[in-house]
Order: structure tokens, then C-alpha cells, then sequence
């Protein structure tokens, strides 16, 4: 079944890549004047795992012409050569999308446009949130981005002020039992506790200590402010059922709403920022049916519960991404999921008569077959598996336009 995953999302990467023109694909060269101001800097943090990474090719940004309600957007995305847009006023600073995707420290600078999603070819949240701050504030922007794949908040990204991690009763006699080497599962555990959120603080101050080597023409007397913090993650927690075993009642994931509240609290003494905005995407993978589902509608209250908390009111707020969702690309997307057996099928009759039959070229073709000529243009839109929001601009450039307008307002960023 993996398998079959994976072969989905390269064939659906190719049927984008193949639908999107070349010159779609390529950012145009020649960016905006910058824009000198004496104000503090406006800095914005966005911070999580693959989803605010990015998965979304740019070869998918065409399918957003489509859809009356994408098709303004994908203009304000586009200079009039039709390439992506290179921001003028807004830069980025961005660690762990790059090598694996994982672990990767190796940092992507310079001014916004696409590019800066995991890896280089794809966009996350980050550019339109990067193009409605520039549209709103008329003003420089820099963007540090930090977010790292496949990481949890209950111990890679686990806040100071919630301790050590501790081990469910019973787990640990459970991995014993299954032959694994506690001692080592413990010393790994210690030592993963708590380190990608390190990292991200050491990366925001390392970027604020030396602006100008993001943003070049910065004057250290204006300063800066920071303006806002964006948390987009969330899918390890929700899939980990050893950490949160009661993942189908109401409270199963009240750990997580616990650990979010403590996370929101340290960075804002890490950063002595008291009362930075915080922004809370709150899952939307499964669209709205999540809401009425177990164990996706108990993960997603969890995530808004801190922004319920006194202590934040009218400076924790949510997104609710499941808005955003496409059922019709997830369900043709699913549907080529369940098609390979067929195209398998037929590839092993055509080995005996054709050198190329199991090219991913002639799997493409044979899988086309399956669709009618308007479901594959449909699912030009989509780069990725269902995890990463299908691969879709369509999905996360309206996300990214949220989170910009959820800390600037929706009537300024329209």
C-alpha cells in the first residue's frame, strides 16, 4: 500500500510538472526596488514540520487559474511575464527544508519567491504570506522560517516549560518485550527531547543578531519588531497512538493542547517578545468531514484550545485550514492510489514487446487512461499524497494568504 503511495505522488509530480508551461516554473529575475523606511522591521516566525515546509510544486500553480476562487490570487502570485513573482520588499531566512528535509541546518536566504518549500521547486505558506504582508504593509519584511519534517511537539519541538518527556505507563514494558534495547530507546529519547525547538530559537536569534546579511539594505537603528509567530504542524502527534493511546475520545490529544499552550508561553519569554501573535493553523488534512470525525476532530480541538485560554485572548488566534481543502482532487488522487495494480498488470504484459515499459513515462500514460481528459488536468493541481495537503498550490497559497491575514486583518489584506 506504501508503495502505491509513493508511486502516486511521483505520477501525480509529473502530470504537474508535464501540464505547467516552462516559463511557470522559473521566478522572474528581476525583483522590485526596495522600499527604504525608518519604522522598526517588521520580522515574522513561521515554524513547524512538512506542511509548513511545503510540498506544493510549482509546476501545480496553473490549476489554481481554474477555480474562480484561487484564480485572483495566482495573479497577485505571477509578475506579468508569468513567472513567479520575486518579492521587492520581503526577505527570508529559512532553515530545514533543504537535504533531508529532516535534519538539515543548512540555511536558504534572500528575497521571497518560490523556492523556499522542501526542496526548492515547491512552496509552503511562506509566499503568500509573504505577498499579502507586502501588499498590506508597504513596508520591508523579513520571514524566518524554521520547520523541519517529521517532527513532533511532544519531543522534538517540545517547549522547556514541559519538562522531560515522559514515557506512557506500560510503553516502554511493551518495547522491552518486543526485543528493543530500552536503554538506548531512552538515551535517543533524551537526547531528541527538546532539540528542534533549540534549534529554531538559536536560528531566530542568529538571524535577528545580523539582519543585514538577510536583508542587505537594513539600518540596525530602525530596529525591528517582532510581529508575529505562524505554528503549522501537528501530523506526528495526530498519528502517534504510543504518546496519545486514546486518540477517539474527546480529551485523547489534551496533551498536546497542554504542551501547544506551554510552547506559545516559552517562546515568548525565549525571544522577550511577552506578546508576540500567535497563529495556530489548525489541520485541515480530510477538509471538513474532519470535523465530524475521530480521531481528526478531537486533534483539531486540542490545537485551538490555547487561543480559548484568558491569558491569550486577542493575541492567540487559528486558522482553520480544512477550509481550504479540495474532496474532488483528494478523491481522484485516492482513486490513482488504487489503480496501480492495474497499471502494474499491464506493464508486466508489455515487458516482452517494449524496452520502456516500466519507464515512469509509459506508467504515466498507462495510468491517464484511467481518466477522463478533464479528471487528469484536475490532477495537474495536485504534487503530493494527502499528508502534504496533495502537493497543491490550490490548497496552500490560500493558507499562506490566511495566516498573513489573521494577523493583519482580512479587510487590510483584501
Amino acid at each position: 500500500m506504501l508503495g502505491q503511495l509513493v508511486r502516486t505522488v511521483v505520477v501525480l509530480f509529473m502530470v504537474a510538472l508535464h501540464a505547467a508551461p516552462a516559463a511557470a516554473q522559473e521566478a522572474a529575475l528581476v525583483p522590485q526596488p526596495a522600499k527604504i523606511t525608518k519604522t522598526p522591521l517588521k520580522v515574522y516566525i513561521l515554524a513547524g514540520q512538512s506542511n509548513m515546509q511545503g510540498h506544493a510544486s510549482v509546476s501545480t500553480f496553473d490549476a489554481m487559474a481554474d477555480d474562480p476562487k484561487t484564480a485572483p490570487l495566482l495573479k497577485e502570485m505571477r509578475g506579468p511575464d508569468g513567472k513567479p513573482r520575486v518579492c521587492g520588499n520581503v526577505w527570508i531566512s529559512s532553515i530545514g527544508c533543504l537535504g533531508d528535509a529532516y535534519a538539515d541546518m543548512t540555511e536558504a536566504k534572500g528575497r521571497l519567491t518560490t523556492g523556499f518549500g522542501a526542496p526548492d521547486d515547491k512552496i509552503g505558506p511562506e509566499f503568500t504570506f509573504g505577498l499579502t504582508m507586502e501588499k498590506v504593509l508597504k513596508e520591508p519584511v523579513l520571514i524566518i522560517k524554521t520547520s523541519w519534517g517529521g517532527r513532533s511537539l511532544h519531543t522534538d519541538f517540545r517547549p522547556p516549560s514541559s519538562g522531560a518527556f515522559v514515557w506512557r505507563e506500560g510503553e516502554l514494558a511493551e518495547k522491552k518485550q518486543n526485543g528493543e534495547d530500552i536503554e538506548k530507546l531512552q538515551a535517543e529519547k533524551v537526547a531528541a527531547t527538546g532539540a528542534i525547538y533549540r534549534a529554531m530559537i538559536d536560528h531566530v536569534r542568529m538571524v535577528l543578531k545580523d539582519i543585514r546579511r538577510v536583508v542587505p539594505d537594513h539600518d540596525d537603528k530602525q530596529g525591528y519588531e517582532l510581529a508575529g509567530f505562524v505554528w503549522f504542524q501537528g501530523f506526528n502527534d495526530y498519528v502517534d497512538g504510543g504518546v496519545y493511546p486514546e486518540q477517539d475520545k474527546p480529551d485523547g490529544y489534551a496533551m498536546y493542547a497542554d504542551l501547544l499552550g506551554n510552547f506559545i508561553r516559552d517562546v515568548r519569554k525565549d525571544l522577550a517578545a511577552p506578546n508576540m501573535p500567535f497563529v495556530v493553523g489548525v489541520m485541515g488534512i480530510d477538509g471538513l468531514r474532519g470535523d465530524r470525525n475521530a480521531p481528526m476532530k478531537h486533534f483539531r480541538a486540542a490545537q485551538r484550545k490555547p487561543s480559548g485560554l484568558a491569558e491569550f485572548n486577542g493575541n492567540v488566534f487559528t486558522v482553520e485550514t480544512a477550509a481550504f481543502w479540495d474532496d474532488e482532487l483528494e478523491k481522484l488522487s485516492e482513486r490513482m492510489d488504487g489503480l496501480w495494480p492495474k497499471v502494474d498488470a499491464e506493464v508486466e504484459r508489455q515487458k516482452a514487446t517494449n524496452p520502456d515499459a516500466d519507464s515512469w513515462e509509459n506508467k504515466r500514460k498507462l495510468m491517464a487512461q484511467n481518466f477522463t481528459p478533464a479528471e487528469w488536468k484536475r490532477l495537474a493541481g495536485a504534487s503530493n499524497g494527502g499528508y502534504h495537503y496533495l502537493g497543491a498550490a490550490k490548497i496552500l497559497a490560500p493558507i499562506g494568504k490566511a495566516f498573513a491575514e489573521a494577523l493583519v486583518g482580512r479587510k487590510a489584506a483584501k
